[in-house]
């Protein structure tokens, strides 16, 4: 993928990666009906997608296809928020977020098995 993904790209990418592969048409209607997009708008973030490495094109039918995985973004994503507001520590990032609220003890000893697992 040779560009940063926008949110209203991400969001296209969205149906994608939960329905797999699929028309624009289709797409386009999934987007109309979550955030009032009309098809033009729809259309042109596909084409920024496919521009960017992040859709392929298939036709018939202008079939639409995920290149890139939601892990891959989210992981691009992550590292750029860590690097961005935490000056490179995910240590400062964790605390963070852990701070937001109480957890659950099965969300606790799900986290030191991440960390266990780190190892």
């Amino acid at each position: 993928m040779s560009n940063k993904l926008q949110a209203s790209e991400i969001k296209v990418m969205n149906v994608l990666w939960r329905e797999g592969e699929c028309t624009a048409k289709h797409v386009s209607d999934v987007m109309t009906a979550a955030y009032g997009w009309n098809i033009n708008t729809t259309y042109t973030l596909i084409k920024r997608c496919i521009n960017k490495g992040a859709i392929q094109r298939q036709e018939p039918n202008f079939r639409c296809r995920a290149l890139v995985s939601r892990e891959t973004v989210q992981r691009a994503e992550t590292e750029e928020l860590i690097d961005r507001f935490y000056d490179g520590s995910a240590g400062s990032l964790c605390a963070a977020l852990l701070g937001r609220e109480r957890l659950s003890p099965e969300q606790i000893e799900r986290l030191k098995q991440i960390v266990r697992d780190w190892d």
